[in-house]
């Protein structure tokens, strides 16, 4: 079920259980799981939405991994509007929720690419993974927001 309000969805999650994270581009998409406890977030390989139906993906992503919510980026312009991409992003997101049986929530993605860079620019690494530590940035936040609300 898709919850476009995040408190909505922090609501309709089980209180344990895997969750992913997911940075939606057009071409790339990041993804990233927590462990059971949500404590640790990991980074997975980016999906090249290209080759292969994304959405497709994350529905074997979920029976796989026994995912218990899925949390994606919502791209926003600065002032808080829509873009394309955003709108791009709501319509993935309402591909997916058709097609599994998990909660599906938004969490705005405002700098997390920026964040990313900044990550991988410390650890001195190839920086070709941005997609999935933004989605990494994104779960955590998502993980953050939701030991707040419940």
């Amino acid at each position: 079920m898709l919850y476009p309000d995040f408190k909505d969805f922090a609501a309709n999650i089980p209180s344990d259980g895997r969750l992913v994270g997911i940075d939606w581009g057009a071409r790339r998409i990041g993804v990233a799981i927590s462990d059971d406890r949500r404590e640790f977030v990991f980074p997975r390989e980016i999906v090249d939405s290209r080759r292969a139906p994304a959405d497709s993906l994350v529905e074997e992503l979920v029976k796989s991994e026994k995912i218990a919510g899925i949390v994606i980026g919502l791209p926003r312009y600065a002032d808080g509007t829509d873009s394309a991409t955003t709108r791009a992003a709501r319509e993935f997101a309402e591909k997916i929720s058709a097609s599994v049986r998990v909660p599906v929530g938004f969490v705005d993605e405002n700098l997390t690419s920026v964040e990313a860079e900044e990550r991988q620019a410390a650890t001195g690494k190839r920086q070709t993974t941005n997609d999935s530590i933004a989605a990494a940035i994104i779960l955590e936040n998502a993980i953050a927001m939701i030991k707040r609300l419940t």
